[in-house]
């Protein structure tokens, strides 16, 4: 009998997101999506990853994903509970966060993150949800993975507004603007992974999850994607990693639907 069942595309994306936190990181966790990857370790193979959320929590342990960063569920199962200038300045500006998680509604392809707006920014086509915690996150953090759907509205030529820093214009110009942290180390999709370029910073085509192609990378980004000369296979989700995240997944449909679950 095969070890693998069926999957979806975001399914796969969580898994993959999931599988880079190993035991002992320090994550800081954004909402959605992020969140959903970061507890997948935390309840499967990673149980001493300790998550932090924007709103104080350190060592979270929640049994159904936040709505919000004020979750009262993130409180009641977390090591301690600290304030807002504290988890941003003794943790995050301390260098003690190895990752900031972060999802994104546009990227460009230096990882610069937009959340802000589509369009003019005083006349907006669409405002987004915003900055929140991320531009911080963005700087400050060890390094910061990224995860969002790979499309042509997401994968941007051009950001209209540049929310969170990643490599700037690329080469060197984050470390000249200041930024502490390495930026996005991993850009993880329903398509792939992609990682910056060592000099260039541009991002890059690395991995692909299975049944997913080059071609079928290209087309879903907005700009000439560059393609790495050996691209790796992700491994499909296991039955177990799968059982789990569905788990997660039913149990905040139950005490909350399905808004906070980053489907």
């Amino acid at each position: 009998m095969s070890s693998v069942m069926e999957y979806t595309p975001t399914e796969m994306m969580t898994i993959a997101a999931a599988r880079r936190l190993k035991g002992g990181m320090v994550c800081f966790v954004g909402i959605g999506m992020p969140s959903a990857a970061a507890n997948l370790a935390r309840i499967t193979h990673a149980p001493d990853v300790v998550l932090i959320y924007e709103s104080g929590t350190i060592g979270a342990k929640p049994d159904v994903l936040p709505l919000s960063i004020g979750d009262g569920e993130l409180a009641d199962h977390a090591d301690t509970v600290v304030s807002v200038p504290e988890i941003f300045r003794y943790w995050l500006q301390g260098g003690r966060v190895n990752v900031g998680f972060l999802g994104a509604a546009q990227i460009d392809r230096f990882g610069n993150i937009n959340t802000t707006v589509i369009g003019d920014y005083d006349k907006p086509k669409t405002r987004l949800p915003g900055a929140g915690g991320a531009p911080e996150i963005a700087s400050s953090a060890g390094e910061v993975w990224i995860i969002l759907r790979q499309s042509k509205r997401g994968f941007i030529e051009k950001l209209d507004f540049i929310t969170s820093a990643g490599y700037l214009t690329g080469g060197d110009a984050r470390e000249k603007s200041g930024a502490r942290g390495k930026g996005p180390t991993a850009v993880i999709t329903d398509i792939g992974i992609l990682t910056p370029d060592p000099v260039t910073k541009e991002l890059t085509l690395t991995a692909l999850h299975p049944g997913c192609t080059v071609e079928q990378a290209k087309e879903a980004t907005g700009w000439d994607l560059k393609v790495a000369a050996s691209v790796e296979r992700t491994d499909a989700p296991t039955k177990a990693e799968l059982h789990a995240l569905r788990d997660l997944h039913a149990r905040t449909a139950a005490a909350h639907g399905t808004a906070a679950g980053g489907e």
